[in-house]
């Protein structure tokens, strides 16, 4: 079984490498200090499972878990956390694999035989009910065999094309494999949808204006380079888009 191990401490990925290196049938194939190093490797080393600390900083264990789902050869998880009684709930209620802090030899390879891959629906079912954030902090789009995040801070919108998703960023565009609806309900403090195809970051309007053929469009705060022509707002919109403007 090909091990990555991912925890922001280092005598904690010292431990775990040793307990795994005296045991048979385990061979550690990299170690990662965050989430985003855990993606990156996962990416080229195709490990079977990922070893991964719940509590980082950056990129939680919740989240990079999400992430790591969407490579092709997605690695099976087993977290690794402090005593917290709740998320050790919803990961027994939900047959999920998990270690408690300081890890046990016994518990440990228990853990790993019993790993699994882990759905976005149940990772975000886990994340409510360990009180732990919901909303990602990055998506990530796939650009050959590797993973690039975007942060969610940098986005300007998201606009659907028949299969796919193009999110424009502050330094450029790309597509990502999330369906708008599940953007939508996920991002909904954040984004406010103007009509069916499109989302938009509510920080990032500035006003709402007319065209010359009377439609109501979003003029964005910066001099972005997304198209006027996508940020036109349905009338079915309109009535939400100007409350969330007015932060109400």
């Amino acid at each position: 079984m090909k091990v990555l191990i991912v925890d922001d401490e280092q005598l904690a990925r010292d431990r775990l490498r040793q307990i795994l290196d005296d045991e048979e049938g385990y061979d550690v194939i990299g170690e990662a200090e965050n989430g985003a190093e855990a993606i990156a490797l996962a990416a080229k080393l195709q490990p079977d499972v990922v070893l991964l600390d719940i509590r980082m900083p950056g990129l939680d264990g919740i989240e990079t878990a999400h992430h790591l789902n969407t490579l092709e050869h997605s690695p099976a998880v087993v977290f690794a956390t402090a005593f917290d009684e709740y998320a050790i709930d919803a990961f027994e209620a939900r047959a999920i694999g998990y270690v408690l802090k300081p890890v046990r030899r016994n518990k440990l390879t228990t853990a790993l035989q019993q790993a699994s891959r882990l759905t976005k629906n149940t990772l975000s079912e886990v994340a409510a009910e360990a009180q732990m954030q919901i909303a990602r902090k990055h998506v990530c789009t796939r650009i050959l065999d590797e993973l690039r995040l975007i942060p969610i801070d940098d986005v300007i919108c998201f606009r659907a094309d028949q299969k796919y998703v193009t999110v424009e960023h502050d330094n450029g565009q790309d597509l990502i494999d999330d369906s708008l609806k599940s953007l939508a309900e996920e991002f909904s403090g954040d984004f406010v949808r103007i009509h069916r195809g499109a989302l938009v970051a509510v920080q990032r309007i500035d006003r709402i204006e007319k065209t010359a053929q009377g439609k109501s469009r979003v003029i964005l705060r910066d001099n972005s380079q997304v198209d006027d022509n996508e940020l036109i707002i349905s009338r079915r919109h309109l009535a939400e888009v100007r409350r969330r403007l007015k932060g109400v």
